[in-house]
């Protein structure tokens, strides 16, 4: 599915080059759950960012069944990460003044889908992860853990083939992330949703189907 050759990134500090990334090369298959681990600063996020065409790399190429995704214009990008790619962060980025539904309609609504077409995709998705009970309420009378379903329903809603997760229980007490990442894995299960999870929690990653470790830029 995912095919990153020879990844490099680096950003420039007043008169220094930061080299964050130094020659990561990686394949990801088709609705697996991978777990990418490591200390901080290694390059985990600027890794997960570039998978996810949020960032270009310096050089090196990454391939989406087949496609040169960096051929793309900026714009292309953005029509694509569309269509293919969810996000899940840390902090769950939900507007404080929607509700739950209304914040997980958001990506249709961007795409110009109709209001009800965008209204009953986020209602189905919600039912998914269990909020079911929760769609009319807004962000700050809702559990972490609560957000953080909200937060995943958001990145299911357009049916991606692949979503991205920067620490999704990084802000979760241990059984709510439990539940989460149970969550995410019956999902990948009964989807077929591939899943690649930046996390520091190796009781979690040590679920996962595959684990990746980076080490000073490179997977280890």
């Amino acid at each position: 599915m995912i095919s990153a050759v020879d990844l490099y990134k680096s950003f420039r500090l007043g008169q220094t080059d930061i080299h964050v990334l130094n020659g990561v090369s990686l394949e990801i298959k088709r609705g697996e759950i991978v777990a990418i681990v490591g200390a901080s600063g290694v390059g985990k996020t600027t890794l997960l960012h570039i998978l996810g065409t949020l960032d270009r790399p310096t050089r090196g190429t990454v391939r989406f069944d087949g496609e040169d995704v960096f051929a793309r214009s900026d714009q292309g990008l953005a029509e694509f990460r569309n269509r293919k790619i969810g996000f899940v962060f840390q902090f769950h980025h939900l507007l404080p003044e929607f509700t739950a539904l209304e914040n997980v309609m958001m990506p249709g609504l961007i795409r110009r889908d109709r209001l009800e077409q965008a209204r009953a995709a986020a209602e189905s998705v919600l039912k998914e992860v269990g909020l079911e009970h929760r769609m009319d309420h807004r962000t700050g009378e809702l559990s972490g853990g609560e957000q953080q379903r909200v937060a995943v329903g958001r990145a299911l809603v357009l049916h991606p083939d692949m979503i991205l997760a920067d620490e999704p229980t990084g802000n979760l007490d241990t059984h709510t992330g439990e539940e989460v990442f149970r969550l995410m894995r019956d999902l990948n299960r009964a989807k077929g949703v591939t899943f690649v999870i930046v996390t520091h929690n190796e009781a979690l990653s040590n679920q996962a189907d595959r684990i990746l470790r980076m080490v000073d830029g490179k997977i280890a």
